[in-house]
């Protein structure tokens, strides 16, 4: 993602300054995982599941290595690392959410955060910004600050450029490949919720959510057929209430354009536990479910999914 003018402008004075891509030396900061082909019009995305905490950025926190982790989306990228031997992609950050948020806008600020003003483009008005989860957040889970104090705009600068904007340049890539290929793209989005959300009049406790924006980032025909392979599979599902998708899911579903985003929220319950962070016994059967799930919605012909005639050809 290229700078606008005014974003040059204001960034100038901070480009020497910046030290994020430090913070990646040795470990990337994301990683795309392919097989030698790939054979369907699918791309998977963990942009939450990330471990790796920089020595510098716990440096400057004031949570233990623990409450840190309190907005991951543990172990993701492993439930759904079937699909690549599938032959679907699957991008997964290395980075943690708590460092940088890539499923919010590029320049979602909170200006309490920083030492100097934001920039004039900046979105501070956003309710993720008010919730103190903007792209830097200033809140991880159960609403711990992280910082003891403001940063330097510099540092909220430094990943946006060197992780935020790669990561989102791989992610188009994908989709684009995907799309030149197959003359359509699914784009499925990974993330998992604590085990307390509860939805509805009853208080269910849904094992899934898939998001669709309210039905505009993808056909309707793929998000009821989502819900239905998690239903005949023995598992409750829950519809856009209360993860209807963020940025991710609304900015890449063009459904018009043959681009179908769908977000899926895994409940952390079934697999792990929440104050330890071990994986349970239910881990391996989670993960094999979600492999045959991603194979069966895989398989559904093209034209449930809306894809134009021929797109495969």
């Amino acid at each position: 993602m290229a700078l606008s003018w005014h974003e040059q402008r204001f960034s100038q004075g901070w480009i020497r300054a910046m030290t994020a891509s430090e913070d990646f030396s040795a470990v990337p900061p994301f990683e795309a995982r392919e097989a030698a082909e790939q054979r369907v019009p699918f791309v998977f995305n963990s942009p939450h599941s990330g471990r790796h905490y920089p020595e510098r950025f716990l440096a400057m926190v004031r949570l233990d290595r623990d409450a840190i982790r309190r907005s991951e989306d543990c172990y993701v990228e492993e439930l759904f690392g079937g699909v690549v031997a599938l032959g679907a992609p699957l991008l997964a950050a290395n980075f943690p959410r708590a460092y940088l948020d890539v499923n919010r806008e590029p320049w979602e600020l909170d200006p309490r955060m920083f030492v100097e003003p934001v920039p004039s483009f900046a979105n501070i008005r956003s309710a993720r910004v008010a919730g103190g989860l903007g792209t830097v957040p200033k809140l991880v889970g159960e609403g711990l600050t992280i910082y003891p104090g403001r940063l330097p705009l510099s540092e909220a600068f430094g990943r946006i450029e060197t992780v935020y904007k790669p990561y989102h340049d791989a992610l188009k890539r994908l989709l684009a490949r995907t799309h030149s290929r197959f003359g359509f793209a699914v784009l499925i989005d990974c993330h998992s919720m604590p085990a307390s959300i509860r939805v509805g009049e009853t208080g269910m406790r849904p094992d899934f959510i898939i998001g669709d924006r309210f039905g505009t980032s993808a056909s309707r025909a793929l998000t009821e057929r989502a819900i239905g392979l998690l239903i005949s599979m023995g598992y409750t599902v829950a519809h856009n209430r209360p993860y209807a998708g963020g940025f991710i899911t609304e900015h890449y579903g063009r459904p018009s354009r043959n681009l179908h985003a769908l977000q899926i929220e895994v409940n952390r319950g079934l697999y792990m536990n929440e104050r330890t962070f071990q994986r349970t016994s239910g881990f391996h059967a989670l993960a094999d479910d979600l492999t045959r799930f991603c194979a069966d919605l895989m398989a559904t012909p093209d034209s449930d999914i809306g894809a134009p005639p021929l797109a495969a050809e």
